[in-house]
């Protein structure tokens, strides 16, 4: 437990070796909604989700051993309106194409 100007705040690392299991371990923590990344937005549905109407809560990164084309970053995903959800991308090569303002977002959290 981290004590800051008076407040408690747990910490907690969880460390995952594979995408599924990151995927399956966010879920069981309340991630359960599937975000998809559009250009300039995160979509599930028919709801859309600007960069400034989320937070990334959690990012785990993974690396192909042999292939850069298994690259990918799972995202921990809470949107202003309380949704909670996983966006699974490739970074490197095998990244979707998304706008400046997205990429900044996304980025800032994989570094």
């Amino acid at each position: 437990m981290i004590n800051f100007r008076g407040s408690q705040i747990q910490s907690l690392m969880y460390t995952y070796e594979t995408i599924t299991e990151a995927v399956s371990g966010l879920k069981e923590r309340g991630y359960t909604i599937d975000f998809n990344l559009d250009e300039n937005c995160i979509v599930c549905h028919e709801d859309k989700f600007n960069p400034e109407d989320f937070d990334i809560a959690e990012v785990y990164r993974f690396e192909g051993n042999s292939d850069p084309a298994d690259e990918a970053v799972v995202y921990a995903i809470e949107s202003n309106k309380g949704h909670k959800g996983i966006l699974v991308n490739g970074y490197g090569p095998s990244s979707d194409s998304m706008s400046s303002e997205m990429a900044k977002k996304l980025h800032f959290h994989t570094h």
